[in-house]
């Protein structure tokens, strides 16, 4: 699984990247995640508001924060 988390720096973004490597822990995913911080990237990828999670290239949240269950769900998959 491939994780992408999109995000200038804000405290949004980085709790995200927190969170999302707490879950991949924790569920025990073989997962690599990245942080992305150059807008440019981000915007390539057609995202206007951070933060926001990108799974096996698929965005799967932008703009907010998912609750802990949601993300759960989300990287289940």
């Amino acid at each position: 699984m491939e994780i992408k988390v999109l995000g200038s720096g804000c405290t949004k973004c980085k709790t995200l990247e927190k969170i999302t490597r707490e879950v991949v822990d924790e569920l025990n995913l073989k997962a690599s995640i990245e942080k992305v911080e150059d807008i440019q990237k981000i915007v390539e990828y057609g995202v206007m508001v951070t933060p926001a999670l990108i799974v096996d290239g698929e965005i799967v949240v932008k703009g907010r924060l998912p609750k802990l269950d949601e993300l759960k769900e989300i990287l289940n998959k």
